[in-house]
């Protein structure tokens, strides 16, 4: 099963306000594919082993421009109170280091189960 990190997310994944994330790539995920939520995939130093936060599966899966995000997906994104969509689309450019128009993969789930026995 293939890894997602939810790094900067993860109180939202498991408190079950993230239904929704903003990718670079992953454009071949579909509808009822599963992933294993994880904390962190990358950066890992030798001998450590990625934490699994639970199992996620895809409900949706399109493409579009990043600064097209709604309020409404911002809330999905699991930023209710905290971000506006400009915000959010600073957030997310400075962390993955990509301009306001970049295509990302806009991606619905649902966390199918919590925990580590993944």
């Amino acid at each position: 099963m293939r890894n997602m990190s939810f790094s900067l997310t993860e109180r939202q994944l498991l408190d079950g306000s993230k239904t929704v994330t903003r990718r670079l790539g992953w454009q071949f995920l579909k509808p009822g594919d599963r992933l294993r939520a994880v904390r962190q995939s990358r950066g890992l130093k030798r001998g450590e082993h990625p934490v699994a936060l639970g199992v996620i599966e895809v409900v949706s899966v399109c493409r579009e421009q990043l600064n097209a995000i709604t309020l409404s997906d911002v809330a999905r994104e699991g930023f209710c109170r905290e971000h506006s969509p400009s915000s959010f689309v600073c957030m997310f450019c400075r962390q993955m280091k990509c301009p306001p128009v970049a295509m990302v993969t806009r991606i619905e789930f649902r966390l199918v189960f919590k925990g580590d026995n993944v």
